[in-house]
């Protein structure tokens, strides 16, 4: 899934929708450390109140919220799995009765606390419904297209809270005209930050693609690997953090520690290149890097003495696979930072070539390039001429 699939199954969870109808909605209270299953309850969604079906589509966004490969990862399934996620979960999604469906989501409840113990209460929500989108916009003139025809999938949703205890307070009581302690020992579900969760299956060019799922990670690049081997069946992934740091080692062994900066602001702006032209070409698979990729990049970038031999041997020194493929996307960053004991900078990596480290009367300095005046509490700064 790309950001814009994933933008476009968000942006549809809101009351009275007519692309999004959700069917029924599974809640799973499960008590600390024993793993236990306390109470669970299924009912149509709308027969939620309103102020209830709105808390919960925002926890629903909010599963789907996140950059790509740090907070959110499509994952592929394990092939020739007994019991695999895979299966339960597309036979859910096919279940005919509310019953047969509960019971398929049930045994997904039992694998998330086969391997894992909170140390608070959680709530485990699953809820199936459908989504549609209009295959292309309606023509004006024929009015054909619109809602009139549409693409249609089924869906899971899961997501996974943690509950807080209320905090103690007073309360100002305006009926008695007192003050209170509050005495209120009800746990409150945390749907604003869920703990993990996932869509089944994944959105490819409006179609399903069921060997795919995508997973929300509670935390920037901190994916939960047990949940993605043990509970999804997953197979392993690398963080956008992960993919850039693995980079960012070959360029080391490949220039060494010291580079020009126009050479580094070349290479990061080659890569911008290949992910535009992928963005305006609207494939939706995102462009991936392999060490002939690299090699290219480094020698159009201004890097002496690059060749492909170089560059595979890096590779295998890093990665331990020069068959690896970077994704690009994951490569640039989208602000550098210069940090110094006198000032702190933070600048987009192609501008990185306007900055240089100079020698000047036996001290280090940055040279930074501008186009306009430097206004300083509102003095314009006289400049001169070195």
């Amino acid at each position: 899934m790309n950001k814009n699939d994933i933008a476009n199954i968000r942006k549809q969870f809101k009351l009275n929708n007519d692309l999004m109808s959700i069917r029924e909605i599974y809640n799973v209270y499960v008590k600390k450390e024993s793993g236990e299953i306390y109470h669970h309850v299924c009912q149509p969604f709308q027969m939620l109140e309103q102020e209830a079906q709105e808390l919960f589509l925002v926890n629903f966004k909010k599963v789907l919220t996140g950059q790509l490969d740090a907070k959110l990862f499509e994952l592929k399934f394990r092939r020739d799995m007994e019991d695999s996620t895979q299966t339960i979960l597309f036979d859910g999604l096919q279940a005919d009765t509310t019953e047969d469906w509960i019971e398929y989501m049930f045994e997904i409840v039992g694998k998330m606390f086969a391997h894992t113990v909170y140390e608070f209460d959680t709530v485990v929500t699953f809820i199936r419904g459908e989504y549609r989108k209009a295959t292309r916009k309606r023509s004006s003139e024929s009015e054909e297209g619109g809602d009139n025809e549409v693409y249609t999938n089924q869906f899971i949703l899961c997501s996974l809270n943690k509950t807080d205890q209320p905090k103690k307070a007073l309360l100002f009581d305006y009926i008695e005209k007192e003050f209170k302690s509050n005495t209120v020992f009800d746990p409150i579900i945390n749907l604003a930050s869920p703990l993990s969760g996932f869509l089944f299956p994944a959105f490819n060019d409006n179609s399903a693609d069921v060997n795919r799922i995508l997973y929300c990670a509670g935390k920037v690049n901190q994916p939960d690997f047990t949940f993605i081997e043990q509970v999804l069946n997953c197979e392993e992934i690398i963080t956008a953090e992960e993919d850039k740091g693995g980079f960012e080692l070959i360029l080391k062994k490949v220039i060494g520690d010291q580079v020009d900066s126009t050479v580094i602001s070349n290479v990061y702006e080659e890569i911008d290149k290949v992910v535009q032209e992928n963005i305006e070409n609207e494939e939706s698979e995102a462009p991936m890097l392999d060490y002939r990729d690299i090699g290219r990049i480094l020698e159009v970038s201004g890097v002496e003495n690059v060749d492909a031999a170089k560059v595979e041997h890096a590779f295998k020194d890093v990665l331990a696979d020069e068959n690896h493929e970077f994704k690009a996307s994951n490569l640039v960053p989208k602000t550098i930072k210069i940090n110094t004991n006198v000032a702190n900078l933070v600048i987009d990596p192609k501008d990185l070539k306007n900055i240089k480290y100079i020698m000047y009367q036996g001290k280090r300095c940055l040279l930074l390039e501008i186009d306009e005046d430097v206004i300083v509490e509102g003095f314009r700064l006289e400049s001169e001429t070195l």
